[in-house]
């Protein structure tokens, strides 16, 4: 490990502008003649759009246009799509509803725009929305999954019979029935994954300008995958040829999945800068996030496990219901089947799982990945079913864990995935020992003599994460490849520029990627530049989700830099007239072994580029590029123990203790990987605790506000115990797993095993608020 390279916990580079309000986000972005968009969205959750009357509107001051669905669809503008194809279990294809970017004629969600105001200033688009009068006829709404699977009930799309949108499954029906008839004990669970608005830091935003005379247009945008957002835009929104739009996204505050999408704002923006002929301009505010931001989980299960008589789990059977809101997100029919079902083995040797999903409309905001993806909901799941299994048997919670944990590798799990490494005991006795776990009987029976009910959860959990290889989950039915792309350029003085598809929102990438040339050329990482987020600067890229940026994008800058490394070697080696085998990289410099002679990376990169003294048929330039696709995923993992305090005179659960041992293979900064765990728990003890985005009968979001949806604080979390045990990981060079997501898709289900012991039964769904763990303790 060097000063700054791998391994090392250097500051980030990039917290100096943020810190000193220097970041550039879109909002910060003003372009000549600039106007802006302020969207008309439904108040109603399901009904016919009559008509819409905009000549008051248009009369008042500023107003430059109001443009409507109905115009959209005229102009050909094409509906948003699902980019993973799910096939039902009877061989049918999901049944996808047409999204039009503005409704034309029926909205589905409170908040769905039907109509945008354009005006030279927000504050006098505003006003003219009201002006605007639109004749909405109420049809019948279903806010929830069971009010849509009702006979009778009412019909979100004609495509979509019963609002059944696919019935799926995995695994071996018949080796689970055989193993069921086998058991001797059988554990059963019925739990709900609550649903969650993901509530990044920066709401997202858009500027579009069209320039007539290139017929061209630019597109600002808070994206995590601008090369992906370009590609939907132009090949299946009818927006412009793929070569007339640039996709920039500037400096992301926050994602967490729900920046991936293309989303209808973007689309209209682009669509009215060209019939305006001026930049359109859209900045959310936080009501409009809350309406119309892709939401995450809710699930509702069953759930049931087969042990043999000595405890070993023979079985696994799951059904899930999936509400995936009013229509089909971009990559949301692979979150509660591809990226839930197939982690269903957990940590633990289960020969036979067998799972069906069954998705459906309601008249509700899209649900699509969140923090984890699919993954937080299996770990939740299987967990739980650990920890009430234990409780069943009558034995140690993490004992039972043990006995079934998965020891040999590599695994193949009866659910498509194939486990390449990883020793789940040690980071369960990392775990056990940072908190005590032989002192808590101890500890329980002090607080129960000073009034209070103690608790210990614990929470086992894996993920897949770098999803991959592009040709197996084309299989799957994925609409793109998921490799990444990098171009590693020596400029000729020796700095060094890396354009990576991948794209940073909070991440840390210019420090992390930095730290990957520091590595292996031994310069400073101030000489290094990494550009990200712009498609006609960086080559084609598939961007930043499931915590794939280093192990796919780091991957693909080690690729790329080891061609760089290879001709850069012949160049010194021709310099220093010494053979190419001997020479090394140590401290920028490349030497040759056993001598004195040395040249270094500026003087390299220098004769590169002035040609005079090249090997014979070489080209000019030290710039090289690769494009990487994982052999398989890599496979993070670790144990979470949780212990709690609740009081029962009010049902208030405070945390005593939260210690998390992880295996995210190599750490290449381990501040950062902290920071990245420190988030994710949040984020799972906030869905365990506190969020909860709640509509009722009338599909009326009851939860749209920060006064009514509940944001863990710092006062809300504990103090973290961390520790790593890590085994690295071997699909790609640098030994990593990911880390971005871990402490979303361990916490939640520590959090609640934990209250439930203290309370003493299983009656508990999140989030367990103060009221609902009362109501638990006392009937």
């Amino acid at each position: 490990m060097g000063v700054e390279g791998i391994g090392a916990s250097v500051v980030r580079k990039e917290d100096r502008r943020f810190t000193t309000g220097k970041g550039r986000y879109v909002d910060d972005i003003k372009l000549q003649g600039m106007t802006h968009a302020h969207f008309i969205r439904s108040p109603h959750a399901h009904a016919k759009v009559k008509g819409i009357d905009s000549s008051a509107a248009m009369k008042m001051p500023g107003v430059v246009g109001v443009l409507t669905g109905q115009q959209i669809v005229d102009d050909k503008v094409g509906n948003l799509i699902c980019g993973w194809a799910i096939t039902s279990k009877d061989g049918t294809p999901m049944k996808m509803g047409a999204w039009p970017a503005m409704a034309p004629e029926t909205v589905r969600f409170v908040g769905q725009a039907v109509a945008v105001v354009i005006a030279e200033t927000k504050n006098q688009a505003k006003d003219a929305a009201e002006a605007v009068v639109v004749n909405y006829e109420e049809l019948p709404v279903v806010a929830d999954i069971r009010s849509a699977l009702k006979p009778g009930a009412p019909q979100l799309h004609p495509e979509a019979p019963g609002n059944v949108i696919y019935d799926w499954h995995i695994g071996d029906e018949a080796a689970v029935k055989d193993a069921f008839g086998k058991a001797a004990n059988v554990v059963t669970l019925e739990l709900t994954n609550n649903r969650l608005v993901p509530n990044a830091m920066e709401p997202r935003a858009a500027i579009a300008e069209y320039d007539e005379a290139e017929e061209h247009f630019t597109l600002y945008t808070t994206s995590q995958n601008p090369h992906v957002a370009r590609l939907v835009l132009s090949a299946f929104y009818n927006i412009a040829p793929e070569h007339k739009l640039r996709v920039i996204a500037p400096d992301v505050g926050g994602g967490f999945g729900s920046k991936i999408y293309i989303y209808p704002e973007e689309m209209v923006a682009l669509w009215a800068s060209k019939k305006v002929r001026r930049p359109v301009k859209w900045t959310g505010d936080r009501t409009e996030a809350f309406l119309t931001d892709a939401h995450g989980r809710d699930h509702i299960s069953k759930a049931e496990m087969a042990f043999d008589k000595d405890n070993k789990i023979i079985g696994l059977r799951v059904k899930t219901h999936a509400n995936l809101g009013a229509y089909m997100s971009l990559f949301s029919s692979s979150v509660p089947t591809y990226l839930y079902a197939t982690l269903l083995s957990g940590q633990y040797n289960i020969p036979a799982i067998y799972a069906e999903v069954m998705t459906v409309y309601t008249n509700t905001t899209p649900v699509d990945a969140y923090r984890g993806a699919g993954r937080p909901e299996a770990s939740y799941l299987v967990e739980r079913l650990m920890e009430t299994a234990a409780r069943q048997l009558k034995v140690d919670p993490t004992e039972l864990r043990r006995k079934n944990f998965i020891t040999q590798f590599p695994h193949q799990t009866p659910v498509i995935m194939a486990y390449d490494i990883g020793d789940f005991g040690a980071s369960l006795d990392a775990s056990m020992k940072a908190i005590d776990y032989a002192g808590f009987p101890a500890r329980k029976a002090k607080a129960k003599a000073d009034g209070k009910l103690r608790g210990l959860g614990v929470s086992c959990y894996i993920e897949a994460c770098g999803i991959a290889p592009s040709k197996a989950v084309g299989s799957l039915g994925a609409g793109v490849g998921l490799w990444e792309s990098a171009e590693i350029r020596v400029n000729p003085v020796g700095t060094i520029e890396v354009l990576t598809g991948s794209h940073s929102h909070g991440q840390g990438h210019e420090t992390t990627f930095a730290q990957l040339i520091s590595e292996r050329l031994g310069v400073p990482i101030s000489q290094v530049q990494i550009v990200h987020g712009d498609t006609d600067k960086v080559q084609f890229g598939m961007g930043t989700y499931g915590s794939r940026s280093l192990a796919v994008g780091g991957t693909a800058i080690i690729k790329a830099m080891e061609k760089v490394e290879a001709k850069a070697k012949k160049i010194a080696a021709h310099q220093l007239e010494a053979s190419e085998n001997d020479i090394v990289i140590e401290n920028g410099e490349f030497k040759v072994t056993g001598t004195d002679k040395s040249i270094a990376l500026p003087m390299v990169a220098l004769a590169a580029y002035t040609a005079h003294n090249l090997p014979d048929g070489m080209e000019p330039g030290l710039k090289e590029t690769a494009f990487y696709d994982p052999t398989n995923f890599t496979f993070p993992a670790g144990t979470y123990i949780c212990e709690i305090e609740v009081d029962p005179a009010t049902g208030k659960t405070s945390f005593v203790n939260f210690v998390a041992a992880d295996d995210f293979g190599r750490l290449i900064n381990p501040m950062i990987v902290e920071g990245q765990v420190h988030g994710g728990l949040a984020q799972g003890i906030g869905q365990a605790l506190l969020e909860h985005a709640v509509y009722d009968a009338n599909g009326q979001p009851i939860t749209a506000s920060f006064m009514d949806y509940t944001m863990p604080r710092a006062d809300d979390l504990p103090s973290f115990k961390l520790s790593h045990t890590p085994t690295l990981c071997p699909g790609n060079p640098l030994g990593v797993k990911g880390c971005g997501e871990a402490g979303a898709i361990g916490s939640s289900a520590a959090v609640i095993n934990a209250i439930t012991d203290a309370i003493g039964h299983n009656k508990l769904e999140m989030p367990a608020t103060p009221d609902r763990v009362w109501h638990a303790i006392h009937g």
